[in-house]
């Protein structure tokens, strides 16, 4: 209240200044003009304008004061006025306060009742937006969801709600909780709208088993959430895989197999990464072609071999059994060199059979050690593989850090692919060749023998003659 009447006088007397100012500027104002207008030519004009200037003033005076308290009388009722406000708005805000008051109360009270009647219902509420959240993640990912749509909206209603869910509700997700599990257990065939690899949308019909695969035109499917379709995978499984879907697409009824992915697409896309043969090789580098290259030189130098000493063998143990020298085999070149020698001596003909034999021997073995050269260096060059592709390893981890295994992939790759192109090319070749030498042998053994036999029967032939 203190504060209040302070306020007030300090109204009132600004108010009275402000008057009084415009009053004294006023009079000011007119006393200078009358002085400019009037100049005086003598002592008695002076007085006589000293005389009229004093009534002029006395006249302006009495105004000014009947201005003055005309002014005062009009601020106290100004004043007057702002305080019987001041009371009205003092007792309104009193009785808005009061009535906040008993709101809050009432408020409380209400709460307090609710939380009571509600009972089990809230702790219902809460499993309900569980569940529901729960679900609509179930459902965002399930393969289900190309054969029946719309259900996301309603759970995720559902678990934003912050309301009790009304029976409806409640009865509708009993229902999608059913359907989801029941339609897990289910083969169904089905019309969709598929991406496939070439970016194109198109209308197929599907197969779905259960939760786990989908397939279409003998290719496997995935679920997109993101884009609520399903697409074909970019690259299919390999063959053992693949294999199954055309005759468990095309089964009408009965029982067929299918290669069925449990992770529900993880699978599917990690063997899809699977390199395949001809990118495994290509993971060995330079070193691993060349491996390849020499390999299968090789392999094919010995098969070409192989096949001209087994006819060389047959026609080897042909002549062995005739009496009849045939000069298109090498025993038979031998015999012949026996048969166009026959007047010389036992040293001269042993010499010229060794001769032969040893022209034979040659032409028998030939190329041989070009299979045995690259099957004792393949492993080497798989050793070589080997170190180039850890160098490059360690050169990723120097750069990059070892946070990151894809980095060290590319250089553990080619150091394991090109040990195994190594393996791959030495073992068969070391095979063929010891195949190869084992048939050769068998034929300059049957040269030798022959020869030795021949110079036998010249010797005891010439000591006979004796």
């Amino acid at each position: 209240m203190n504060f209040a009447k302070t306020c007030r006088t300090l109204c009132q007397a600004s108010a009275l200044t402000s008057a009084a100012a415009l009053v004294f500027a006023g009079a000011a104002a007119a006393q200078t003009n009358a002085v400019a207008a009037a100049q005086p030519k003598d002592l008695f004009e002076l007085l006589e304008l000293v005389e009229n200037g004093l009534e002029v003033e006395n006249v302006e005076n009495t105004r000014r004061e009947r201005e003055f308290e005309a002014a005062k009388e009009n601020q106290a009722q100004l004043l007057a006025d702002a305080l019987t406000t001041l009371a009205e708005k003092e007792a309104l805000s009193l009785e808005y306060e009061t009535n906040y008051n008993e709101n809050e109360r009432k408020l409380g009270l209400a709460e307090a009742n609710l939380a009571e009647q509600l009972g089990q219902m809230g702790e219902l509420f809460g499993v309900v937006r569980q569940v529901s959240n729960d679900m609509s993640g179930i459902v965002w990912d399930s393969l289900i969801s190309s054969q029946i749509g719309g259900r996301k909206a309603l759970l995720d209603r559902l678990g934003r709600s912050k309301e009790l869910p009304s029976t409806s509700d409640l009865e509708k997700l009993w229902y999608e909780l059913q359907r989801e599990m029941t339609q897990q257990g289910q083969v169904v065939r089905y019309s969709a709208t598929i991406l496939t690899t070439e970016g194109q949308t198109e209308e197929r019909e599907v197969v779905r088993a259960g939760p786990f695969n989908a397939v279409s035109n003998g290719k496997f499917l995935l679920w997109e959430p993101q884009q609520n379709q399903l697409r074909e995978l970019t690259r299919q499984p390999p063959s053992k895989y693949l294999d199954t879907v055309d005759g468990f697409e095309n089964l009408k009824t009965g029982v067929a197999v299918l290669a069925l992915d449990p992770s529900r697409g993880s699978l599917l896309n990690a063997l899809t990464d699977t390199p395949s043969p001809q990118e495994r090789v290509k993971q060995g580098g330079p070193v691993g072609t060349v491996i390849i290259v020499l390999g299968i030189s090789a392999f094919l130098l010995g098969i070409v071999r192989w096949v001209a000493i087994m006819s060389t063998s047959r026609k080897v143990s042909k002549q062995k059994k005739s009496d009849y020298v045939d000069k298109t085999n090498p025993l038979g070149r031998v015999l012949a060199v026996y048969e166009d020698n026959r007047d010389v001596d036992a040293e001269t003909l042993e010499l010229r059979l060794d001769e032969a034999v040893l022209r034979e021997s040659s032409a028998i073995t030939r190329y041989l050690w070009l299979v045995k050269t690259v099957s004792a260096i393949a492993p080497l060059l798989g050793l070589l593989g080997t170190v180039t592709g850890m160098i490059q390893t360690f050169q990723a981890i120097t750069l990059f850090g070892a946070g990151d295994p894809k980095m060290m992939a590319g250089g553990i790759s080619e150091a394991l692919v090109t040990t195994m192109l190594g393996l791959i090319a030495a073992i068969p070749l070391v095979l063929l060749y010891d195949t190869l030498a084992n048939s050769t042998r068998y034929i300059i053994d049957v040269l030798d023998e022959q020869s030795a036999g021949l110079i036998a029967t010249r010797s005891e032939r010439d000591s006979a003659g004796d």
